[in-house]
């Protein structure tokens, strides 16, 4: 499977980071790397796992078209409404993409997806041509 990373993050170093990094917290930037991926091959299969802590299996959108597998969230912290005064207060705008090209031996209509303890977890199977035979013993005659 090739990897095609989508990220519209910018990630040059944050200037006011690093001026107001011991004073009140700095302003750190949080959740803008891409989710790290596995991948895994088995005889019958391709397992994704992804590492998203703290979403929920709504907030995915997976899609397969012509063959891209495109795994997708966006998440934005809803307003909070407290009493007092805030020294600091930080809202949050998380999202991300990433697109696997999935090989030929799949079987496109077969993926499935499961979410669990912070892992994201798709498993594409193999077409039936794709997987292994069994060994076979002949008879000398």
């Amino acid at each position: 499977m090739n990897l095609i990373k989508r990220n519209h993050s910018n990630t040059f170093p944050n200037v006011m980071d690093e001026f107001f990094k011991d004073w009140m917290g700095g302003s750190q930037l949080v959740n803008r790397a891409v989710p790290p991926v596995n991948i895994k091959e088995t005889d019958g299969y391709f397992a994704v796992e992804l590492v998203a802590p703290g979403l929920k299996k709504e907030d995915f959108n997976i899609e397969v078209e012509n063959g891209l597998l495109t795994i997708s969230s966006e998440t934005k912290a809803e307003k909070m409404q407290e009493e007092g005064k805030y020294t600091r207060r930080e809202y949050t705008h998380t999202s991300f993409k990433r697109a696997f090209t999935l090989p030929e031996t799949v079987n496109e209509d077969g993926i499935d997806a499961n979410y669990a303890d912070g892992i994201l977890t798709l498993t594409l199977p193999k077409k039936e041509e794709a997987q292994p035979k069994a060994k076979r013993l002949i008879q000398i005659s």
